[in-house]
């Protein structure tokens, strides 16, 4: 029960430290886009997007392992961290040389140039804090990586923005993000010495480095396959139809990639957990599979009609320009169940070393991705990447539920009773907003819509009083 405790207790605390950064960054997002217009803020994530593809060649699935070695084995984090770190020095110089390289084969402008450069500052240093807070996880911790994502957020927001107004233009914003990178890579560092007593140093003890390499090469497939499935819809969309686009993907994609907050805080609590039951305690790792699933479907479907019905007053947040975003706002939405579910179904098959298989089934979404957006983009733009995000996700779902049969003895019925009560909740929900969204103002429809959706889930007992008391028991320390 101590497991299922600091589950709860980490989840719900991570959960309320991401809902801060998202909205901090999701508000210096807004920002940004009403300021520089589409073309300005294709270029900018353009650059994001092209140095976060090469940051893959840098933890080569390192992070995984950590946090699933230290979990099982906490005497284990000093060599594996110092070796982890020996490896990464490497591989961050060729990353940065093959980043700058290819940035001017590809002859772009001196602005884009730059901002890659500085880019590149960030793929290092956030790199190296994802290692250190990775060994913080394996301790069942998550409070500092917690507060630091805040802190990170507010950094960017104060000096990316204020720059901006000061007319430091679009290299100033990025130098802001180095900046909060810095910190970030500081603050980790510090809590790995002094909160865990971790002493850091650089090792290259063969045998562990080569136990670190069986374990992580499908680790680290899976992230090539995933950063190029989940970034080259901007660099294509950059080439096939210019900067602009880009931008107005941007809107989507910042929106969907903010409200990934949820699973990723339950996952990054349940993953170590399902590593320890995995080798202790099937049953309890069925359940918490399903009980995952569960609390991911009722929080996606609210979210999902809620945005689709709302998207054209969501974009009104942005300037006019932004328009177009529209209709690829609403594809994107569809595909965030799959988006949603797909991180239990992932953290499962990793945790119980089906990494293989999950790396398998991401290169095969990925080459589907790139196919289907050589095919869509030319012809629909934006809308072509974000149908290409629906069914790549509807895909990775398909082929990861047929590996979690032959782990756990999962039921599915159960999950699917609660979709569906989900599912009538929110069409009910639906219903009020799409009646209500010409006589209510926006943030008075969404707190009552929200209410109206929890209410009658609770009616069609898609959840019990006593998931409620768990919840707020979670945050007691």
């Amino acid at each position: 029960m101590t497991k299922i405790h600091n589950i709860a207790k980490n989840t719900s605390y991570l959960t309320l430290a991401l809902i801060l950064q998202k909205i901090i960054s999701f508000t210096y997002f807004t920002l940004l886009a009403r300021y520089l217009g589409p073309e300005d803020l294709g270029k900018y994530y353009f650059a994001i997007s092209f140095t976060t593809i090469f940051a893959i060649f840098i933890d080569l699935g390192f992070a995984n392992v950590l946090i699933r070695e230290i979990a099982k084995d906490n005497t284990k984090v000093s060599r594996f961290l110092g070796n982890v770190l020996g490896m990464k020095l490497p591989l961050a110089a060729f990353s940065i040389l093959a980043a700058f390289t290819l940035i001017n084969v590809l002859h772009y402008d001196t602005l884009i140039k730059s901002l890659v450069y500085i880019s590149c500052i960030s793929m290092v240093l956030d790199s190296f804090t994802l290692t250190f807070f990775s060994s913080v996880r394996g301790f069942h911790n998550l409070k500092y990586e917690s507060i630091s994502s805040i802190i990170f957020q507010v950094i960017i927001l104060i000096f990316g923005y204020s720059a901006l107004l000061l007319g430091g233009g679009l290299i100033s914003a990025m130098a802001a993000v180095a900046l909060a990178s810095l910190y970030n890579f500081i603050y980790s560092f510090s809590v790995v010495v002094y909160k865990l007593k971790v002493s850091v140093k650089i090792f290259y003890d063969k045998p562990i480095i080569k136990n670190i390499i069986s374990i992580s090469w499908p680790f680290a497939l899976f992230a090539v396959f995933q950063r190029l499935y989940t970034y080259l819809d901007s660099v294509l969309l950059a080439f096939f139809a210019g900067n602009a686009a880009v931008g107005l993907y941007q809107i989507a994609f910042k929106i969907v990639f903010a409200l990934q907050f949820l699973p990723m805080a339950f996952t990054a609590s349940l993953y170590p957990a399902m590593s320890s039951y995995w080798q202790n305690d099937k049953k309890q790792l069925a359940v918490s599979f399903e009980r995952a699933l569960n609390y991911l479907t009722i929080i996606s479907w609210p979210i999902i009609l809620g945005i689709i019905l709302l998207a054209d007053k969501i974009v009104l947040l942005f300037k006019s320009e932004f328009t177009e975003a529209i209709i690829p706002l609403q594809v994107s939405m569809i595909a965030l169940f799959f988006i949603f579910i797909n991180f239990p179904v992932g953290s499962l098959l990793n945790a119980c070393d089906r990494q293989k298989r999950n790396t398998l089934n991401m290169g095969i979404v990925m080459v589907f991705s790139v196919i289907l957006n050589f095919i869509l983009i030319p012809r629909f733009q934006v809308v072509g990447a974000s149908i290409t995000v629906l069914f790549s996700n509807i895909l990775m779902f398909i082929l990861g539920m047929v590996v979690v049969g032959k782990i756990i003895n999962y039921h599915p019925a159960k999950n699917l009773v609660v979709f569906l009560k989900s599912f009538l909740a929110a069409g009910i929900m639906g219903a009020f907003i799409f009646f209500g969204k010409e006589y209510l103002h926006i943030l008075i429809l969404i707190p009552l819509g929200s209410i109206l959706y929890f209410v009658f889930l609770f009616l069609l007992k898609g959840f019990k009083k006593e998931d409620i008391m768990s919840v707020f028991k979670s945050f007691k320390l």
